[in-house]
Parts: C-alpha cells; structure tokens; sequence
C-alpha cells in the first residue's frame, strides 16, 4: 500500500485553476495538512514589530483565516447571541475591508462560552468562497460579495455549539454538520450550484449532546482527503469512529472504532496521515488511534495499529513531517511528537499555554498559536525540541495561523493581523 500526499496537494491546486501555489485557501491550507509551500515565513513579531496591517473586529471568533487570489475572509458573528453571521472579505495587501455578508438568522442557538457562534473556517477555490454557519446554513459566494447559492441543511443543536468546516476538492464542497440533536451527516455538494451530491447519515445513541451512557458527545472534527492506491479517500473523525468514504458517491469504504471511552464519544481535531498511518485522537482526554488506512468495511480487527486508552485534551490539529507527527495538546499545554509506529511520544514539550489552533509548517519551521496570543516557533524534529521563538500579540486567540506569499495571517479576538518581516 502507498500513500501519496503530494497527489493530493497537486489536485486541489489544478481543479481551482486560480489558486496559486503560496494560496491558503481552507482550514490547514490547500491540502489540509498543515503544510505550506512557502520556503519563508517571519519567526517574530509582537504588538509593534514586524505588523504589516492590523483590523479591529467587532466581535471574539474561533475560526481561522484564509488567504486566496489576494483576499482574505474570515467567518464570524456580528452580536454574541450568533443572530447575524457573517463573512467578511479584506484586501490582503492592507487590510481593507472589500465586502461583508451577512446572514439575519435571528434565533439564539446554545453554545459554550469558550465556542463562539460561526466558529467555522471558510474555503475558497480562487474564484467563490464557501462558508458553514451551522443552523444558519451553508452558503456560497463569488469574490465580489455575490451570493451563488445557500443551503438551508436544518438545525444543528448542541451545548457546546458547532466548529467544523467545509473542504472543497475536484469541484465538490465536503462537510461533516456534527455536532447536532437531530441529526449528524457527511455530505458533498457541486461547488458550482450548492445540489447535493450524496448524504451520508452517521448512526448513534444519545440525544447528540450525551451518548446512551449520559456522557458527554459531539464531532467538531474537519474532512481530510487523502490518496491511498491512488483514488481519493474521504477521511473524517466521528464520535464513535473514524470514517473514509468515497468521494464521488458517498459510499463508505472502511471505517475503524476505538473513539469511546468512559468519559464519553467526542472528537475535535482533524485527523492526520502519517506514510500509511492515520493517527487520530478523541477529545476530552480519550484514546488516540493509529490506523493503517485502506482494506473495506470495519477494519478494526485488522488494521488498527494502537490505541493507547487516553491522551491529553486535543482541540487542536497536528502536522505530518518526515515520518513523524507532531501534535499540540490543549489540556496538558504541551508539543509531542509522535511516532506513528506505535502512538509513543519521542518528546514532549511543556508550554505556557493550552493550544485551541493547530500546527503549520512552512520554510521548516512549525508555528502553532495558544490561547492567549502566543505563537510558539520551532523547529520539527524528532531528535528534540528546538525552540525559535515564541512571539505574543496580548490578545486571546483559538485560531489557527494562515501562511501565504511570505507573510502570516493571525486572528485573535480581537483583531486580525498580517506579520511581515
């Protein structure tokens, strides 16, 4: 079996047409693996150094930015009941606002306190940006501010409120709708006129806040499309397991348990392909697993690699390099980095701050942002931890870092800002 990343990085970019190779166009980038092609980043800035644009913002989001065709959107909400979601477009070159849409959903959904409302991550394939606002639907827009379509996809409520976002790859937008009550589906729509293509329900027991054992249950885990013996392979987190589906009609190809544990079925983080290891890890101090992917059906018995019973809180997501994973933890504040082998840290760094937002990579050098603004530089390698720097903003954040043409994008609840050296 053989696995190739690359084909999927290289696919993404040629079915945009538009996107270029420095374009960070969803959650994670363009291949939503956390890898940038960038052979430069900055590695320090602050408050008053190396801050090319900065703009204020009305209101705390937990989604991260995206850079595309030389724009920059991000999601949000304009009140903190999520009564009017929105999408706002900026100029990447000084931070100008282009446009911003919003929808009048008018109804408070529940959410946590530490989730705001909209926290969804937008995707763009150079020429129409697609954004989730959960039960304020699913809507598409040109990159003049023209709505192309909106999917109204029903209520989708939870206590903890919702998080995951679209990915769109070869004309298709995917999405996981978890968490809800109701109702919980993967789903691809035609990027073009927002039709659905194929709609498959995720089965499970409980009433979508907590699972038949009253604990606690949810998926905020984002798609991973990845190539196994050279087709595409849907990959997405489920709270009871992980997933893979075939792309182009929905049918599920194999799927591997192992999520629950005693304190409930919840999945955060993207999953992350390491060779042929797909390592995923629950929320709220659950297992992680290591699955090698392909086979059909349940492949539990057979394909499953480890499972190591718990790991610390893990919200954000991490990054495959050279064989390694490297992985930031948010309960215990810490970088691991992981071999995929057997799920085993080769080390783990202790930090000042839990990391919400995922690792990136870009001109060798991992950053990842913690919650209260500081962004932590290094160098991946197995051998060690080797610090760069570590660069404060003084303002909360739970996103993760968008890197694009030499300069990062970082949005805090405050702000949103270009670093440029």
């Amino acid at each position: 079996m053989k696995t190739n990343l690359i084909g999927v990085a290289v696919g993404l970019l040629a079915c945009a047409g538009i996107l270029s190779a420095d374009d960070w166009p969803a959650f994670r980038g363009a291949a939503g693996n956390g890898i940038s092609s960038e052979k430069s980043a900055p590695s320090t800035w602050a408050a008053d150094k190396n801050i090319k644009w900065k703009v204020a913002l009305s209101q705390p989001g937990n989604g991260s930015p995206i850079v595309s065709n030389g724009r920059v959107f991000i999601a949000g909400s304009e009140d903190k009941e999520g009564k009017r979601r929105s999408l706002a477009c900026y100029d990447r070159k000084d931070g100008k606002q282009v446009w911003v849409k919003t929808i009048e959903f008018g109804k408070e959904m529940p959410t946590h306190d530490t989730n705001t409302h909209s926290p969804s991550t937008p995707a763009s394939d150079g020429k129409s940006v697609v954004v989730w606002h959960g039960s304020a639907g699913l809507h598409c827009y040109d990159f003049d501010g023209k709505s192309l379509w909106s999917r109204d996809l029903g209520e989708f409520e939870h206590m903890w409120g919702e998080g995951t976002s679209p990915v769109i790859h070869d004309g298709k937008v995917f999405l996981n709708t978890g968490p809800g009550k109701k109702k919980v589906f993967v789903a691809a729509f035609k990027l073009a006129t927002g039709e659905t293509i194929w709609e498959k329900e995720e089965p499970y027991k409980g009433d979508g806040n907590r699972n038949e054992d009253n604990q606690f249950m949810g998926s905020w885990s984002t798609p991973l499309v990845v190539k196994v013996e050279g087709k595409d392979q849907l990959i997405c987190l489920m709270p009871l397991r992980v997933v893979a589906y075939a792309p182009e009609d929905g049918k599920l190809l194999w799927s591997c348990e192992g999520n629950r544990f005693k304190n409930g079925d919840l999945a955060y983080s993207s999953p992350s392909l390491v060779g042929d290891v797909l390592i995923a890890y629950s929320g709220y101090g659950g297992p992680g697993l290591g699955v090698k992917v392909g086979g059909s059906g349940d492949v539990t018995a057979t394909n499953r690699v480890w499972r190591n019973p718990s790991s610390p809180q893990s919200i954000g997501s991490g990054v495959s390099l050279d064989g390694y994973l490297y992985m930031p933890f948010a309960g215990a504040n810490v970088i691991d980095c992981i071999d995929p082998k057997t799920g085993k840290s080769v080390w783990r760094e202790k930090q000042k701050g839990a990391f919400w937002g995922s690792i990136v990579v870009a001109g060798g050098k991992a950053y990842v942002t913690d919650q209260k603004g500081r962004t932590v530089v290094f160098k991946p390698s197995p051998e060690k931890f080797e610090p760069i720097a570590v660069n404060e903003l003084g303002e909360n954040s739970n996103s993760t870092p968008a890197i694009s043409n030499g300069e990062i994008f970082i949005r805090t609840f405050k702000g949103l800002y270009c670093i440029a050296e």
